[in-house]
């Protein structure tokens, strides 16, 4: 069975404090909505603002794969005509097959909030349907915080619903506005609303103020709701909206209900990837099924579970989502944890050998003084290779010495690295300045290198992280304690990440900085035997 996906990122959710999207994003969004296949894309409010109405008319210029554009507005104004109400006019201007309109379902809404009488919210719901009918090829009415209406006056509330059907509605959208139904209520209500109205197909708007808005959409599809409407990522006001990354595959994988066109679930991933980036948002890592973190295994004993049989910790394949299992390394690593990563690296380790427990007990050791290689598996290759000597010693340090200092007349201290290393026979001595000590020690080292591997001018720091760790005693204060640093670098293909721990934020940045540099002249000695 087919359900309707109904996308109103580009709306509701961009009614969330902390996304603004320009006309280039929201198409851009849309874009890529509609190479995952969703059915209906809100493409905002034409008559509210310029971004809207100059989105609506920049998406005449695409001719979309397979999603609608839906424009979105409310009942007329109780003091205008539908006919000359420049909101549903706006509507129609837009040029958008699916027209989507909401109106007050809540009595209390309708007296306190749209000040009108009862019978004539009635009446803008019926006229302003009427009027739209005939200038769309989709017509939904969304019935403004129905459940809460439900409840208070439960007469009022169906009595709504017959209006927009008789009045031509395609789905009757059943918004849970403020958030606060459970499942079991939905269910129970969509049950009533099917027999009030048992010619009408419904639908289910949800928000997630009590953290159920996922499951409400799905408890209602399970009613025989056949429209659900949602945004990705679960962008919205408040809590946001009901997560359609999380809806669509629980519909399809558990629910064995079609949400996207066949074949397209594995694109969610991507599509929740991309929507964060153009939204300026950092993506959930602990988001279910396009996370990145569901499918990661860090406890050796699920390690050691998942290489036998995935499903044993693994509720889907990832690959039926667009993700990718991850197994990272900590102190609850197990051999397991080591066999996977060598794997993924090309490295040759069997169970048991003296090899494999080596790195092991270092990954352990190394782990309890704080070091962190779930987040910088460049570090922990580099730590595996040396272990089984099958990677080059570039350089190794002599000594380094930073200095920091302010001058009353300088706004910001002066920074001044001086670094001695040894490569090969070689020893290079060199001095350079920064903006900052770490700076000026990363600028004096590749100054040192850059005659033996000029290829490390490629290198640039892309993010800097320091992280104070617990002090070693009751008797430290948290200057005393060790600070661990976390080095993401990259160069014209890649990115890696480093890490650092020691009592002193110079030394700990230095030994990131020194994996970083190292890492990078592996990667071109492993492109130079691939002959690349």
């Amino acid at each position: 069975m087919k359900v309707q996906i109904y996308d109103t990122t580009l709306r509701d959710g961009a009614q969330a404090v902390d996304i603004n999207l320009t006309a280039e994003d929201k198409m851009r969004i849309a874009l890529k909505l509609d190479e995952l296949g969703v059915d209906f894309i809100e493409g905002g409010w034409p008559g509210s603002n310029p971004t809207d109405k100059r989105f609506f008319e920049d998406i005449q210029g695409y001719a979309l794969k397979h999603s609608r554009i839906a424009a979105f507005g409310s009942t007329h104004n109780a003091k205008n005509a539908a006919e000359t109400d420049p909101n549903l006019k706006a509507l129609v201007a837009s040029k958008a097959t699916a027209l989507t309109i909401f109106g007050k379902s809540w009595d209390r809404h309708a007296v306190e909030a749209l000040h009108v009488e009862l019978p004539r919210n009635l009446e803008l719901i019926e006229n302003s349907l009427a009027y739209l009918r005939p200038h769309c090829q989709d017509l939904f009415f969304d019935a403004e915080h129905f459940f809460d209406g439900f409840r208070a006056n439960r007469d009022y509330a169906l009595e709504c619903l017959k209006r927009a059907h008789q009045a031509g509605a395609d789905v009757l959208v059943l918004c849970d506005t403020n958030g606060g139904t459970l499942p079991c209520d939905i269910r129970k209500i969509c049950d009533a609303v099917l027999k009030a109205v048992p010619l009408a197909r419904i639908g289910i708007h949800a928000h997630n103020d009590t953290d159920m808005a996922v499951a409400n959409s799905l408890m209602a599809v399970q009613a025989g709701a056949t429209q659900v409407q949602g945004t990705m990522n679960g962008f919205g006001e408040r809590c946001g909206n009901a997560n359609l990354c999380s809806i669509i595959p629980t519909m399809e994988l558990k629910l064995k209900k079609q949400a996207l066109p066949k074949g397209n679930l594995p694109l969610i991933t991507e599509a929740s990837r991309f929507i964060d980036e153009v939204a300026n948002r950092v993506p959930f890592a602990r988001q279910p099924y396009v996370g990145e973190s569901a499918f990661t295994h860090k406890a050796g004993i699920h390690v050691a579970a998942v290489v036998k049989n995935s499903s044993l910790y693994e509720h889907i394949d990832p690959e039926k989502v667009g993700n990718t299992r991850q197994v990272v390394l900590s102190d609850m690593a197990g051999q397991s944890n080591i066999l996977f990563k060598a794997k993924e690296y090309g490295i040759p380790l069997e169970k048991g050998s003296p090899e494999t427990l080596d790195i092991l007990r270092e990954v352990k050791e190394q782990e309890a003084a704080g070091f962190e290689y779930s987040a910088a598996e460049a570090s922990f290759e580099l730590l595996m290779r040396r272990a089984l000597g099958t990677t080059r010693r570039y350089f190794s340090l002599v000594k380094y010495r930073v200095l920091d200092w302010k001058q009353a007349d300088c706004e910001e201290p002066l920074a001044e690295a001086t670094v001695m290393v040894q490569v090969g026979g070689n020893v290079e001595h060199t001095a350079s300045a920064g903006l900052g000590p770490v700076n000026a020690l990363d600028n004096a080292l590749r100054k040192a290198l850059s005659r033996f591997y000029p290829r490390i001018a490629e290198i640039r720091l892309l993010d800097f992280k320091v992280r104070v760790l617990n002090s070693k005693t009751k008797h430290d204060t948290g200057t005393a304690s060790n600070v661990r640093v976390l080095i993401t670098s990259g160069d014209l293909h890649d990115t890696w990440t480093t890490v650092g721990v020691s009592h002193n934020i110079i030394q700990a940045s230095w030994q990131a900085l020194e994996d970083s540099v190292n890492y990078k002249l592996m990667k071109e000695d492993r492109k130079k035997l691939a002959g690349c």
